[in-house]
């Protein structure tokens, strides 16, 4: 099954560490990044800042645009206002197109603050106990979406 997993950290530096672990669990056949992408938020910084992993270099540009969207929509398009809303919606549609709801945007939004980070990743046929015991100590809240077939075909679509 294809999942979308964000983990939020309580340090700018703990999406990294994560990912770095991400990738070690990878090697050791607990699961299959399709792709991921990190945002931190160091203190001192005016804004967040993501980094795009470029897991599969066939389909690069495709999951940067995803990630970007999803980056807009959580911390550009609710600062610009009404004048907007369109872009809002549309942002909104798209992110739900591929199983994130609004209440999760919402969710990941308030709190992602100065001082933590943010890992995002696309995962094919995960042992979540055990990919579990490998984040474990490094202070994250986990949130998932799990995507239906036809979520996951819709993405592959639409950012191919």
């Amino acid at each position: 099954m294809t999942t979308f997993t964000a983990w939020k950290f309580d340090t700018a530096d703990g999406a990294q560490k994560a990912a770095n672990a991400l990738r070690a669990a990878q090697g050791d056949g607990l699961v299959k990044i399709v792709d991921h992408a990190v945002i931190s938020w160091p203190q001192g910084a005016d804004k967040p800042s993501m980094h795009h992993s470029h897991e599969d270099q066939w389909r690069g540009t495709g999951w940067g645009a995803f990630w970007g969207l999803l980056f807009g929509g959580l911390f550009f398009v609710p600062l610009l206002g009404a004048a907007v809303g369109a872009a809002a919606g549309a942002v909104s549609k798209a992110v739900a197109a591929v199983g994130i709801s609004e209440d999760q945007m919402e969710a990941i939004r308030s709190q992602i603050t100065v001082g933590t980070s943010l890992l995002c990743a696309v995962t094919e046929n995960a042992d979540l106990d055990r990919l579990g015991e490998r984040l474990h100590g490094l202070h994250s809240t986990l949130v998932a979406t799990n995507l239906t077939d036809a979520e996951r075909s819709l993405l592959m679509e639409t950012f191919d």
